[in-house]
């Protein structure tokens, strides 16, 4: 059928885009801000859609695909190029969608179901939109078709699940190129859509990538707007463009009202005021996150109503109900994908609550060391509900927790970590212990020792004498001889300095149940031979009535006590370590830090924009993750609350860390290591800085990917920012920072260090912090969890007793087994056993991930612009060399923090690796 006149008002009446506005005498309707007249205007409207069917079809369409940009089986030249008849151009319409996975029986059902539907036009409808304004309507001219006996036509290839349509549509020879399409989903469910490919026009296909779900016009009336592939600053924008750009943007930021339903996308802030449910225990009522008394990064908004005991707490959605995230930031449901989330909930839902009625009746210390062994050579003999069963099986795909079964029996069994996988005892020794704060999971805390006498910043009306009690006469008896002015002078002292950190929470902390903490600080000698020892731990408390000042000293010792008293002061250490590194250099300064960048994104940042398509990959799940961890982590009585030392108080230190310390400029990782000491600036040096520890595999492995990132950065930016205020004159990317700094960051607005934006320069070291936070950051201190963390008496999260002292009623016991007093004060079996299990999962590899470096293919067509594709497959290339330079420091054998007898290679920061816990892979965004 050609065109024909018919109202504009039955052509575009399914188009869910548009707004159904008539004017008094019924002769317009409105296309965005466009209005159209009802008659005297040709509406092109193609009344029969051909299908694609696989095979026996002489009409079948060869259409390029996300998968294969040639098409699926060779899509003929005719087919690309235009085809003019009578003042029409024929053009045909690949869609590629991406079904839901579903059982079998059902999903035959539902695809004859579609068919139907399909078959009477009432599926899918397609509105073309001209990058031309149409010069009666003053908007983007436009075109549009209903789908009419769509079949599903399978693509060839190893993934599941893909299926594509085709459409026909006859536009007018002036139409234009198009720029963007509506897609309208008359159908009850929604569908996830991959891309749209355009043939008929000059120039071969066009393509409109879309990755995103669309929702069925029963939930939301409005169409969705898929704009192709070329990149574009707002100024840029084509003349037909210009209002669905802004229309986006507004239908993606909402009204900051109303509860969140599934199928919205809508980014929107909300403090943290979920973590508590005093509706069902006053116990578990939690401070606000977020304001002047407690700040903290905004979260994603939910909109859900307040609890019924407190007005100030939202109400919760527990497991194994999900949480609202905007519908695209879902993990995908692609077999693979399937895995990442199922997995997870596995753990939360069934095996940690396994865990705990397995153990709960004998949930006692660990008595021996061969009790720990134990969990690698036989396991835990599992108490599974039947129900269980089957959910608890995702846990066992590529894990370091294995599911065995013996005599009937089921058994969960743990691989040995990387740590102790090569040398059973490597942490007994001091050198390793010191070794860990620059090649392990959390080498982001050791910096140099500046200036003698230590001293705290704590209010000494409240906290007591701010000098530390580890003096220079004992720091010299330990460095033989050498003065302490002369170590400072050659940058030979180090510290770890939790004290400030702690000490405010101590005495809550040690109030709590079976917990037992102090405030710490450990120096430490770097040796002429480039070995790192701990030389002084000192261990503080509160000051009391009768004790205005509680400080010891602890040195390594020479005797059988001190010897043992010594490793007790290192696990203390190691319990206060793993503590800051899980609530803040981990949760804080990766996850909850980022997620302002992905909403703010979203919101200020169109789709068509080069700074959005920069930063998309890098945003990918870390939405839904951190809402689960809100969900059953982080929140009261969750599982970080468990197994942390600080318990119910982990978050009010995360919120306290966050007034302190976190800094946007200081999250560049050149500067973090400058106001650690770590480095020193030199402008000859690739990042214009020079390591004082040349063997710090954390840095130097972090720095060459730091430059990498930094170099497609700045390529990047340099190609889209050419002209001299293209940077000041982008309304978009001024709001997008503008936002990020004053409602994702509220709290941290008024600060003089953000970062201006005026310039390219600005610009590109804003991005390369948030792309390196993002991925490499997250990776280096997220995969090693497991490696390091997996056997407790190496880092142990939780420590139920303060050392022994001479005067005290258990130190008798600790003389006669030292050993036991040891162990007594780690974890329990079930405490150590659930952090295992944690530790496990967030150390672990989904078979989908995306690395740094690399595109999703069914991503491939996201950018039209072959010099970004030269600039990203040179980035790429410079990740390849990357990993190639770090498998040598591995193998050199002057580097003794990542070479040597027993000890693993420092592999964190290479850039891929396979599923599963694997101690290596940067992914490009907080996937876990």
């Amino acid at each position: 059928m050609y065109a024909v006149k018919q109202p504009a008002t039955a052509a575009l009446k399914s188009t869910a885009a548009v707004d159904r506005r008539v004017n008094g005498s019924g002769n317009y309707v409105r296309v965005g801000k466009a209005r159209v007249p009802s008659s005297g205007t040709r509406v092109y409207r193609h009344g029969s859609v051909r299908a694609v069917i696989s095979g026996g079809d002489k009409a079948s369409v060869e259409a390029a695909t996300p998968l294969q940009s040639k098409g699926v089986s060779g899509l003929s030249s005719s087919s690309s190029s235009s085809s003019s008849v009578g003042g029409e151009i024929q053009v045909k319409a690949v869609v590629t969608i991406r079904k839901k996975m579903k059982e079998k029986v059902i999903e035959k059902i539902e695809d004859q179901w579609e068919f139907f539907v399909n078959g009477i036009g009432q599926g899918i409808r397609i509105q073309l939109i001209s990058e031309q304004v149409d010069p009666v309507t003053n908007a983007g001219k436009s075109v549009q078709s209903a789908v009419r006996g769509w079949l599903p036509k399978p693509v060839p290839s190893e993934y599941a699940n893909i299926v594509e349509y085709a459409a026909d549509f006859k536009v007018p020879s002036d139409f234009g190129c198009p720029g963007a399409i509506m897609v309208s989903n008359l159908q009850g469910k929604e569908f996830y859509l991959l891309e749209i490919v355009i043939h008929g026009f000059d120039g071969g296909p066009i393509f409109f990538p879309a990755n995103t779900w669309i929702h069925s016009r029963k939930d939301n009336p409005e169409s969705r707007i898929i704009f192709k592939n070329q990149a574009c600053l707002p100024a840029q924008t084509p003349p037909g463009l210009k209002d669905l750009r802004h229309e986006d943007l507004l239908s993606i930021r909402g009204n900051g009202k109303g509860t969140r339903k599934e199928h919205d996308r809508i980014y929107d802030y909300e403090i943290y005021n979920e973590l508590g449910n005093p509706d069902k225990s006053e116990d578990l009522a939690r401070p606000v996150l977020g304001g002047e008394e407690r700040p903290y990064p905004r979260r994603c908004r939910t909109g859900r109503p307040p609890t019924k005991t407190d007005s100030l707490t939202e109400s919760r959605i527990e497991k194994p109900h999900p949480v609202y995230v905007p519908r695209d930031e879902t993990f995908e449901e692609i077999k693979q994908n399937a895995f990442s989330t199922g997995r997870l909930k596995a753990l939360l839902h069934n095996l940690i609550p396994s865990l705990a009625v397995t153990l709960s009746s004998t949930d006692n210390p660990f008595e021996c060391f061969s009790d720990i062994d134990d969990l690698y050579v036989d396991g835990v003999l599992m108490k599974w509900k039947e129900e269980e069963k089957k959910e608890g099986k995702k846990l066992f795909l590529g894990s370091m927790v294995k599911e065995v079964f013996s005599a009937g029996e089921r058994w969960l069994k743990y691989e040995i970590p990387a740590v102790i996988k090569m040398d059973r005892f490597s942490w007994l020794r001091d050198n390793e212990f010191a070794r860990q704060t620059l090649a392990g999971v959390n080498p982001v805390n050791i910096e140099i020792l500046k200036e003698f006498p230590i001293l705290s910043k704590l209010d000494p009306a409240v906290y007591g004498p701010p000098k530390s009690a580890i003096t220079k006469e004992l720091l010299e008896q330990e460095i033989n001889g050498m003065s302490v002015d002369k170590a400072i002078e050659e940058k030979r002292l180090f510290i770890l300095d939790h004290h400030d950190t702690y000490m405010p929470f101590i005495e809550r902390m040690n109030a709590l149940p079976g917990r037992k903490a102090y405030a710490s600080r450990t120096v430490f000698f770097y040796t002429p031979t480039g070995i790192m020892r701990p030389i002084a731990i000192e261990l503080s408390l509160p000051p009391t009535a009768s004790s205005p000042q509680y400080k010891r000293v602890y040195t390594h010792g020479h005797h059988a006590t001190t010897h043992w008293i010594w490793k007790l002061a290192k696990a203390h250490v190691c319990s206060n370590d793993a503590g800051i590194h899980q609530l803040v250099n981990h949760w804080l300064r990766t996850h909850a830090c980022v997620e302002p960048y992905i909403i703010a994104t979203h919101r200020q940042l169109s789709s068509m924009h080069p700074i959005f398509k920069l930063l998309h990959p890098h945003m990918r799940y870390t939405l839904e993750i951190n809402a689960l961890a809100r969900q059953s982590l982080i929140n009261g009585g969750g599982i970080i609350e468990a197994s942390y030392n600080p318990g119910k108080y982990a978050m009010e230190i995360s919120s306290a860390a966050y007034e302190e310390m976190w800094r946007f400029d200081m999250e560049a990782l050149p500067a973090d290591l400058l106001r650690r000491g770590m480095a020193v600036e030199d402008p000859s040096a690739p990042c214009g800085v020079k390591l004082v520890i040349e063997d710090y595999p954390y840095a130097a492995d972090g720095l060459l990917v730091w430059s990498a990132i930094k170099e497609w950065v700045e390529s990047y930016v340099g190609h889209y920012y050419s002209e001299p205020n293209s940077v000041t004159s982008d309304i978009e990317l001024q709001q997008w920072w503008s936002e990020i700094k004053n409602k994702g960051h509220h709290d941290k607005r008024n600060e003089p260090w953000w970062s201006k934006l005026d310039t390219k320069d600005d610009l590109c070291g804003i991005l390369t912090t948030i792309i390196w936070v993002a991925s490499g950051q997250h990776a280096a201190i997220n995969f090693g969890q497991y490696p390091f963390g997996g056997y407790v008496p190496n880092r142990p999260t939780i420590m139920r007793k303060l050392i022994p002292q001479e005067d005290g009623p258990d130190y008798e016991k600790f003389i006669s087994n030292p050993q036991q007093t040891f162990l007594s004060s780690l974890a329990t079996r079930l405490q150590a056993t659930k952090i295992m299990a944690v530790q496990d999962t967030l150390s672990t590899h989904s078979p989908d991930e995306e690395y740094l470096g690399q595109v999703n293919p069914l991503e491939s067509h996201w950018i039209n612009d072959n010099e970004v594709m030269k600039l990203f497959n040179r980035f790429s290339d410079r990740l390849k060399e990357i990993d190639q330079t770090i498998n040598l420091r591995n193998k050199d054998s002057h580097l003794k923090n990542r070479s040597g007898a027993g000890i693993p290679p420092y592999e964190l920061l290479l850039t891929t690796s396979g599923p599963g816990v694997t101690g290596r892979g940067i992914p490009n965004s907080i996937s876990i």
